[in-house]
């Protein structure tokens, strides 16, 4: 009877066995699976570190490299300068040396329109308050209300991102004006009208003498 007892003894053990084996091989499991997680998270971690590390450094190498890049295209408008006001004394007379400033100028703008500056248009244009800003105020009846009639300052766009907005006198009309404006229009049209009249009465006299000539040439050929 022992003997059989100690034999279900060892056989219940048995499974015991087993399962504290899987166990433990799926503590392993999991152990190794930690382990690899730790060591990707610190090889991010450290990367993260670099990143923060040589972002600053990089930026700073950008900004330096654009401005030597910006300064690079405006050297050669600064030599014509230069060699514009030494030879300014030896000019055959202004306008040679205004058409000089004119041509750096010129080469100035195109600097700007290739690192894609472009100045705003504003003299005769519609004042719009996200691309002038009005100075003063002014009525001139002859022109239309709301006009920009004189540039204080031009205004400048970088990449269509209005960076300088342009200084402007704009045209503001009382209703008087505007009405004067308006009867101004329909006068110039009715004076066409009375022109085109005075035309037509023109040529019809012109008939009409052209017809006594003919009448008089007619009496005389009866006679």
């Amino acid at each position: 009877m022992k003997q059989k007892r100690t034999e279900k003894t060892e056989d219940s053990q048995k499974p015991k066995k087993s399962e504290l084996e899987e166990l433990r091989e799926t503590i392993e499991g999991l152990q190794k699976e930690k382990d690899e997680l730790f060591a990707k998270l610190q090889r991010v971690s450290a990367d993260y570190a670099n990143f923060q590390k040589r972002a600053p450094k990089q930026i700073t190498d950008t900004i330096s490299y654009e401005k030597e890049k910006i300064i690079k295209t405006l050297l050669p408008t600064l030599d014509n300068f230069e060699h514009t006001v030494q030879n300014a004394h030896s000019a055959e007379n202004v306008d040679v040396l205004v058409k000089g400033i004119r041509i750096i100028y010129d080469q100035m703008l195109d600097i700007l329109k290739s690192h894609g500056v472009e100045q705003i248009k504003a003299l005769d244009e519609k004042f719009d308050p996200a691309l002038h800003e009005a100075m003063m105020q002014k009525a001139e009846p002859e022109k239309a209300d709301n006009i920009v009639l004189e540039e204080f300052q031009k205004g400048y766009k970088l990449n269509s991102r209005v960076i300088r907005p342009s200084k402007v006198i704009v045209n503001k009309l009382t209703e008087d004006g505007k009405q004067k404006t308006e009867d101004g229009g329909q006068k110039t049209e009715d004076g066409r009208q009375k022109t085109d009249d005075g035309r037509q009465k023109t040529d019809d006299g012109r008939q009409k003498t052209d017809d006594g000539g003919q009448n008089i040439e007619d009496g005389t050929e009866i006679e």
